[in-house]
């Protein structure tokens, strides 16, 4: 199993990451990928990836952060993805649900963010919500020119996920449907989502699985719970677990270039 979401560099990780790596490990989890959401955690993001083995990271400005993208934003996340480390740009993308940046603002960096993966032939990490049509447009014109891209944490409708499925994205799925409240949705098209186009996640520290029994004290997400998540997926897809598990890793090599 692979962990393709996790906020290491947040501050909930703050003092025990390396136990919180260490515990993932020993829970079966192959692999992680750390997310940059800012150009600084972006850094913070690579070095953690270089500290721990079998972990890379993403390089990026989240939508929520799009209004500190200035003239030199591109320059930074072009260092940043020449280092080993870093396998694909982002998270970028839109969010229209709470506009912490505005909506041009937005565009302005998830458009600079695929023109610069399409430069270096990187795969795209992507966020989206209440923002899809407008997403689609942005991105399509790149898609031809980039070698992959994933809607990360996806928890849109059937036909968002279908939208997004024909034009060759992959799609992460995370604790999200593991909510008897908000997941059921998400749940019923997960047979829709053909298995090569389908990648796990925790985006840990959030969206801690509510099925988790025992829950931890904290309420907070660890990727140890990956395999949580990879279960209750493969059980409402009708599919063995170990069997899932091995092909969303091919679809991570596959995307990311990675091995483990």
């Amino acid at each position: 199993m692979f962990d393709i979401g996790l906020n290491l560099t947040s501050s909930q990780f703050a003092k025990d990451r390396d136990e919180v790596v260490t515990r993932a490990f020993d829970a079966g989890v192959k692999g992680l990928l750390l997310t940059g959401t800012n150009l600084h955690e972006s850094q913070q993001a690579q070095q953690l990836a270089r500290r721990y083995e079998y972990c890379w990271s993403t390089a990026g400005v989240h939508p929520h952060d799009s209004s500190s993208w200035v003239d030199n934003s591109a320059e930074v996340i072009y260092t940043l993805a020449k280092t080993e480390e870093v396998v694909a740009i982002g998270e970028c993308g839109l969010d229209f649900n709470r506009n912490f940046s505005t909506p041009a603002e937005q565009e302005s960096a998830f458009t600079a963010q695929l023109a610069l993966a399409a430069e270096l032939e990187m795969p795209v990490f992507m966020h989206c919500r209440d923002a899809h049509k407008r997403f689609l447009t942005l991105l399509e014109p790149w898609l031809d020119k980039l070698p992959g891209a994933v809607l990360h944490c996806f928890t849109g409708s059937r036909q968002e996920a279908l939208d997004c499925l024909g034009r060759g994205l992959y799609l992460g799925i995370t604790g999200w449907i593991c909510d008897e409240r908000r997941g059921l949705e998400l749940r019923e098209l997960l047979p829709v989502i053909p298995a090569q186009h389908l990648l796990l996640e925790t985006d840990a520290p959030y969206l801690l699985p509510r099925d988790l029994s025992p829950k931890p004290a904290s309420r907070r997400n660890e990727p140890a719970y990956l395999a949580h998540i990879a279960e209750r997926v493969a059980y409402w897809r009708g599919e063995d677990p170990q069997w899932l598990a091995a092909q969303t890793d091919d679809n991570v090599r596959r995307l990311f270039g990675v091995q483990f």
